[in-house]
């Protein structure tokens, strides 16, 4: 069983199964192993790990805890505790968010002057979102989508390579082969970096002479990844031809169906799905569910087997979507429920009937006693003078 305990409660014999915290600044470039030398202890106790989360079935539980969480086993209908739980997760994960931008403009600095890339710190950042994706991949996938306008270009490797993980894992990709897979999503997109896009980024129409110009980024990427000594196959396949389509009608090569690998297709797929989910400064991002149904009719464009493992890693109503309910209620999905993707676990806000906020109630569709459904999906309109940042993220107050 999994728990969230604070540093101070941490003692020889238990599994360190994740820390919390600024990564960069743990004291151990590794989770996942029982705490036994005292040296280690020390060393926890003093950084600025604030809390971390124990394996009580691989090491040693603790008698009490101050707020226990028990992450394994909260049911749905302890709104208290569930609350608790994602008001954790979201101070955790805009943590790891925040370092990783940080680490991206870094790396991407480096490479657009011609250096090579540190591939200790670019795996290392790789690791540490396969890490945070353990517990809660909807949540941070859902978290990177609220990137604000301006952090696009620095955010959205991240989130492609987090939905570049979660893809892999359902896939039933080897561990190696999901670690290439999110360290492509992390870089495929680097050739944008040497292309001024700052015009495009003004306005939603692109004279002919600038989109071309924007199409030269997969092979600006390729180069920029070469001169940088990237050797690594799936990486460079990735930049090169994720705006491939199975149609042949994608660039730079025209590719068609098979010629195209399981990994650029892949890529295309969590590529286009976070382009349209975010906020751009020249439009607002889809609806997550709605962004899936329209890329759904997109013909020629996505390898369908692909595109239904991608739906069903993240759901057919992904984390962070406004949905209607049947009782006339709005909601914002905040966990995929366990054995149905239609039956998430929904955050109730509002009431549309008296056009007003109501008190937050978290409820599970897949209980018996939920005695509601969803109807269809909700845009911000629908709930008028909501701070939807506040209700999109997981800022439950």
């Amino acid at each position: 069983m999994l728990k969230i305990i604070p540093t101070k409660q941490v003692c020889l014999g238990m599994f360190i199964h994740e820390l919390q915290g600024p990564w960069l600044e743990h004291p151990f470039w590794k989770t996942g192993f029982k705490l036994e030398d005292p040296e280690d202890l020390k060393k926890l106790q003093t950084s600025a790990v604030s809390a971390l989360v124990i394996d009580t079935a691989k090491g040693l539980d603790v008698d009490s805890l101050e707020v226990p969480v028990d992450i394994d086993s909260v049911p749905a209908t302890k709104t208290k505790a569930k609350l608790s739980y994602f008001n954790l997760e979201r101070e955790r994960l805009g943590q790891v968010i925040a370092e990783s931008k940080a680490i991206v403009i870094t790396l991407f600095h480096d490479l657009r002057m011609g250096k090579a890339l540190c591939a200790p710190t670019a795996l290392a950042l790789v690791d540490t979102i396969v890490a945070s994706l353990v517990h809660n991949s909807d949540a941070l996938i859902s978290l990177v989508r609220l990137k604000h306008k301006d952090d696009y270009p620095y955010l959205h490797p991240i989130a492609v390579c987090a939905l570049m993980i979660v893809l892999a894992k359902q896939l039933g990709l080897s561990s190696d082969k999901i670690r290439q897979a999110g360290l492509a999503g992390l870089l495929h997109d680097i050739g944008k970096t040497a292309i001024d896009t700052e015009r495009p980024n003004r306005s939603a129409t692109l004279i002919e002479a600038e989109f071309s110009k924007v199409k030269l980024h997969p092979e600006i990427g390729h180069a920029l990844l070469l001169k940088a000594n990237i050797t690594d196959s799936v990486v460079l396949d990735v930049c090169l031809h994720h705006h491939e389509k199975i149609s042949g009608l994608g660039y730079p090569h025209q590719l068609k169906a098979d010629a195209i690998s399981i990994f650029a297709r892949m890529a295309a797929v969590c590529n286009v799905y976070d382009s349209i989910t975010s906020n751009r400064p020249y439009k607002e991002g889809l609806q997550p569910g709605m962004a899936l149904q329209d890329m759904s009719k997109l013909e020629g464009q996505f390898d369908d087997r692909i595109f239904r493992a991608l739906v069903k890693s993240i759901g057919i109503y992904p984390v962070g979507t406004l949905v209607k309910l049947q009782s006339g209620r709005l909601g914002v999905v905040v966990e995929q429920g366990a054995n149905s993707l239609l039956k998430p676990v929904i955050k109730i806000f509002y009431s549309m009937h008296e056009n007003a906020r109501i008190p937050i109630v978290l409820i599970d569709l897949a209980f018996t006693d939920a005695c509601d459904s969803i109807v269809g999906h909700a845009e911000p309109a629908d709930c008028p003078l909501c701070d939807m940042e506040e209700v999109l993220s997981f800022g439950y107050s």
